[in-house]
């Protein structure tokens, strides 16, 4: 009876994170993974006055056991003016402004030519994504 109760809850949290990872959206706090994919869509679905529309994520690779923050913040200026030629100084020198916002998605691609590990890029193996910020992420393995 104890074999079937363990079984019967890996089955529910397997098909709850299976839901979760190809509803598309991960809620902040939340975590799915992507095992040997060929690219990884990560996309800001959130908006609004939380938090300025940042979605924060951080991504840990088994690959090199290394984990990388990503921000995507299509809202956020930094601070900087975005009338009067732009940034500290700009306007007095005639330069254009080069600020730009930040991105609504970011790609991450495999890297075929490195072997397992080699590369801080490399998204071979299994990759957790986990969700730090306060908007909604949408998250896709291809």
């Amino acid at each position: 009876m104890k074999k079937l109760a363990v079984v019967l809850i890996v089955a529910v949290a397997s098909f709850c994170l299976a839901s979760s990872a190809f509803a598309g959206s991960l809620a902040p706090g939340a975590m799915t993974k992507c095992t040997n994919a060929k690219s990884i869509t990560l996309e800001n679905t959130g908006g609004g006055s939380v938090d300025r529309g940042e979605g924060n994520a951080s991504v840990w690779k088994s690959s090199n056991f290394t984990t990388v923050p990503i921000s995507l913040s299509p809202t956020a200026n930094q601070g900087f003016p975005t009338n009067g030629g732009g940034a500290a100084g700009n306007s007095y020198v005639k330069m254009p402004t080069k600020h730009s916002m930040g991105q609504t998605k970011v790609v991450l691609g495999g890297q075929t030519n490195f072997s397992r590990g080699d590369s801080i890029g490399d998204i071979s193996g299994e990759v957790r994504i986990t969700n730090t910020g306060t908007t909604n992420l949408s998250v896709s393995c291809g």
